[in-house]
């Protein structure tokens, strides 16, 4: 206040009803005994604020300004309209918590759940002490600070005791953890009864000791529970106790900084104070649906630590480098929220651990495992499970017989279960369970559940594309053979009846049966395996007989299969190409052909005695370049190299050669 002059006046003392005359200084401005570190100044505190609240029942209130002037004031109660917004707010907050913890525990009394519920009502108790000091006007209840100290500081320490509880048996047990849990709630019992008794000096250092190391100790034992085995939940609870635990540190040494100027005025301290506890308690709320909300207590991380860096710094710069209070704000907001910005895509990375997959490769896996359920509809199990395996990297991927009509999480987040397309009626129901996403490091949400979904959906679209497309081929293949089996083969025909010579009318009727073979091959949907080679044969047979080559067979398969026009119509191009070119460029007195098929493997070779050599200095041209081509279409691989000191021998690998 100040007097007619404008010169600001301060107030020495209050006098109430009976005389009694309280000196007053900048404490009495101080809305919480919970952080303010010397014990002598905690006392002096609470007995400035029991005065003022005894001279307020009293009704008759006298200040004492440092002029020796007295100023009477009459105290009117301002009843539930003036507690103000933020005392509704915490009090919101505190009744949501209180429902969240009290269904949470009612639905499944298990032990987990109880230590959830002495987490959350030790928050619901901070939150409604804030509440409380949130009031704008003078006059808390006598009595107040003290407990305002006293239980608080006995609120944090049953909390941090059932964190150290609860990170060792939560999401699975540890080694050892009972004996660690025995140690903690020992000595936080103890600790609470020298705080409560007032026989323990610096009470306030302790307190936030014990906070500061139950926190670590739940870090530590939520990074042994995931290196022992990767645990999704396991991992996030970690990080959201670094992240509450390290600005709780932040807050204690920024405050510590500051030592006993914290009681000179202001309210810096008590404002990051509320910002820790109101975060802390909103990741609590969240935590039952933390599969749903792990965004939302990201943000809520993130923002408690940049507001408790704000605050501190504010306090750090107003206190000890006497910055004005405007100057101090601007400059500790200027440098929280440039860390912040610098820091922001590292510290998401960190606190969720999730990463996508380029839409490029999903597209061209997507595909591929199309095409393979093209080629075996029954593996659409298999190919899903894989698809998905690739996708989210779980630690565990089943293939279970159930039901499911929809995409959903499970384990609070732990699992995704995805249902399995039915490709035909006669396939059995079932989905692929998966297991702890990305190795283990983060956790299935529903907008995994989502994508699976839109997956399997698109993977089922690929399928039906390919169909079409191969029903379009095969129509368009059954028409070009009608057309070669009817026009080119009747003027063929026609030649070979009307050749001049015995041996054009041979080389015509070769040719017209190999045309009759290309029609009939792609006007069929398959071929059987034994009946190709034995074209195959018999066409390769009678070119190097006319050519007086001699031709070494040898055709090693386990079962007969049906093979696709595709891998039929490679197969048949590459030996053709291979046998013209051992007789037109190389000359070949003897010809051997080898191949085997076991184990879902194609292994070919073509060798030959010719003038070829030095295959590493050959220009590819049509005819090698289809070779490699049609080679590539059917999955494989192929080389060409020497034939000891004659010849060339040409080698095929298809390692996935399966049946259509």
């Amino acid at each position: 206040m100040t007097n007619a002059l404008g010169t600001p006046r301060a107030v020495t003392a209050l006098i109430d009803g009976q005389g009694r005359r309280v000196a007053l200084d900048g404490l009495l401005t101080q809305r919480s005994a919970r952080w303010l570190i010397d014990d002598t100044e905690r006392a002096h505190h609470a007995a400035q604020h029991d005065a003022l609240a005894h001279a307020l029942d009293s009704g008759s209130l006298h200040l004492q300004l440092d002029d020796g002037q007295t100023l009477a004031f009459a105290a009117q109660p301002h009843g539930a309209a003036g507690l103000g917004a933020p005392f509704w707010l915490a009090a919101m907050l505190a009744l949501l918590l209180y429902v969240v913890a009290v269904a949470a525990l009612l639905g499944r009394p298990e032990p987990r759940h109880w230590l959830y519920a002495v987490m959350a009502m030790t928050q619901v108790g901070n939150l409604l002490f804030l509440a409380a000091e949130s009031l704008t006007t003078l006059g808390l209840p006598a009595g107040f600070m003290r407990w305002d100290h006293d239980l608080r500081a006995a609120l944090d320490l049953a909390a941090s005791a059932a964190l150290v509880h609860a990170s060792g048996s939560y999401p699975r047990p540890l080694a050892n953890a009972r004996i660690r849990t025995s140690v903690a709630w020992f000595a936080i019992t103890a600790l609470v009864v020298g705080v409560s008794s007032h026989g323990l000096a610096n009470t306030w250092w302790w307190t936030q000791a014990a906070m500061v190391g139950c926190g670590a100790l739940a870090v530590a034992q939520l990074g042994w529970m995931q290196r022992a085995q990767p645990d999704p939940l396991a991992a996030l609870l970690q990080r959201f106790c670094a992240v509450s635990t390290g600005t709780l540190l932040i807050l204690t040494l920024s405050i510590a900084a500051v030592g006993p100027q914290i009681g000179s005025g202001g309210q810096v301290e008590a404002i990051g104070a509320a910002v820790w506890y109101v975060s802390t308690a909103a990741m609590l709320l969240l935590l039952p649906f933390v599969a749903r909300t792990r965004l939302l207590m990201r943000e809520f991380a993130l923002l408690a630590g940049v507001s408790v860096v704000a605050t501190s710094l504010d306090l750090l710069f107003a206190r000890i480098f006497e910055f004005g209070d405007l100057a101090s704000l601007m400059l500790a907001l200027f440098v929280a929220l440039g860390l912040y910005a610098g820091l922001r895509q590292w510290l998401l990375h960190q606190a969720m651990a999730h990463e996508r997959r380029t839409t490029e490769r999903l597209l061209e896996h997507l595909f591929r495992v199309a095409r393979e359920l093209q080629a075996r509809p029954q593996s659409v199990g298999e190919q899903v499970s894989h698809l998905l395996r690739e996708l989210f990297e779980p630690l565990e991927a089943l293939h279970l017989p159930r039901h499911g009509n929809r995409a959903r999480i499970a384990d609070n987040g732990a699992r995704l279960l995805v249902p399995v397309p039915q490709l035909a009626p006669s396939t059995p129901p079932s989905v692929i369970m998966l297991g702890f996403a990305q190795r283990g490091l983060r956790m299935f949400t529903a907008e995994d559940a989502r994508l699976a979904e839109r997956v399997v959906e698109q993977l089922l679209r690929a399928v039906a594309f390919d169909q079409a497309v191969e029903r379009g081929r095969s129509e368009e293949r059954l028409r070009i053979a009608q057309d070669l089996h009817d026009d080119i083969g009747a003027r063929l025909l026609t030649l070979m009846y009307r050749a001049p010579t015995p041996e054009i009318e041979d080389y015509l009727r070769h040719t017209l049966k190999d045309l009759k073979t290309l029609t009939r091959g792609l006007a069929a949907p398959s071929h059987a395996l034994s009946h190709a080679i034995a074209e195959w044969k018999a066409d390769i047979t009678q070119r190097v007989s006319a050519a007086d080559c001699e031709l070494g067979w040898a055709f090693v398969y386990e079962s007969d299969f049906e093979l696709s026009v595709v891998q039929w119509s490679a197969l048949t191009r590459v030996l053709r190409e291979l046998v013209s070119n051992a007789l037109t460029h190389a000359h070949a007195h003897r010809i051997d052909v080898q191949a085997s098929i076991g184990n879902g493997a194609l292994v070919l070779s073509v060798a030959d005695d010719g003038d070829g050599r030095h295959p590493d200095s050959w220009s590819h041209g049509l005819g090698l370049g289809g070779v490699r081509k049609r080679v590539r279409q059917i999955g494989g691989e192929v080389s060409w190299h020497e034939n000891g000191e004659r010849g060339i021998v040409c080698k095929v690998a298809v390692p996935a050669f399966t049946p259509v």
